[in-house]
């Protein structure tokens, strides 16, 4: 299943905190990782935001 938008819960973001944590990664390793993953979440849109924008500014003229 592919992800459709950055947003995550923040309770699956501890869980997959939790699951990583304690393991060691050595620099150039680390960089990889770093490098993969920007390569990564740049083919990953933000959630509908200009929806959002638009319902902001309707809640505001309403008031």
């Amino acid at each position: 299943m592919r992800r459709e938008y950055r947003d995550l819960r923040d309770d699956t973001k501890l869980r997959i905190s939790q699951s990583l944590r304690g393991r060691s990664f050595s620099e150039t390793h680390k960089q990889a990782i770093s490098d993969a993953m920007k390569a990564y979440w740049s083919t990953i849109p933000y959630k509908d935001e200009e929806n959002n924008e638009s319902n902001n500014q309707n809640d505001e003229a309403s008031m």
